[in-house]
């Protein structure tokens, strides 16, 4: 068991090392969009499935609450917070629409719309971004393997260059974290 924990830790570092590679100028352009529609009054939503839910809620919160700072709130929602309206969406019309209904409801042009999925094939994440694109709404995917369609439609994607859904799953979390310091420090320098 040691060395399977070993390999599973290296895997995890070498992934981190491939987003060292090829990653870091679209960490970059994914925050200082979102730093440009905050400073705007517009706001963040995310969103996406399972751990991909988590993610964004993890995000929202930063925002919302601080990450390293005290400072202002920033303006954040995860569309996969009130259940009353995913289940009542999910009932009503499908749960492929889950988050394109409630971007259709919430969304502001000043918005920028953010989309997680692990393989990129999310089919209510992909209806979702295709719906802020309709909207004239910026969007933005973070996604692994090869990105599926989500990557292809979204303004801006970053693929986390493994298709092992745990091992992607922590370099989201890393990249979201990063995305909410250079946030924060830009927003509040």
């Amino acid at each position: 068991m040691r060395e399977r924990v070993k390999d599973i830790i290296l895997e995890s570092i070498q992934i981190k090392e491939e987003l060292l590679k090829s990653g870091i100028s679209r960490i970059l352009e994914i925050s200082q969009i979102i730093i440009e529609a905050l400073k705007k009054g517009g706001k963040l939503i995310i969103f996406g499935n399972g751990g991909s839910a988590s993610d964004a809620q993890h995000i929202a919160a930063e925002l919302v609450g601080r990450f390293k700072k005290d400072r202002p709130a920033l303006a954040a929602i995860a569309l996969t917070t009130n259940t009353s309206i995913i289940t009542a969406l999910a009932n009503d019309f499908g749960y492929d629409v889950i988050f394109s209904r409630q971007i259709e409801a919430l969304a502001d042009k000043r918005d920028v719309v953010f989309g997680i999925s692990t393989s990129g094939k999310a089919k209510n994440v992909i209806i979702a971004i295709k719906q802020a694109k309709k909207m004239g709404f910026k969007t933005i995917a973070l996604t692994g393997g090869d990105g599926g369609e989500l990557a292809k439609i979204a303004d801006i994607s970053l693929i986390v260059p493994s298709s092992v859904t745990a091992r992607i799953q922590e370099a989201h979390i890393v990249i979201g974290h990063i995305i909410c310091e250079l946030i924060e420090e830009e927003s509040f320098s």
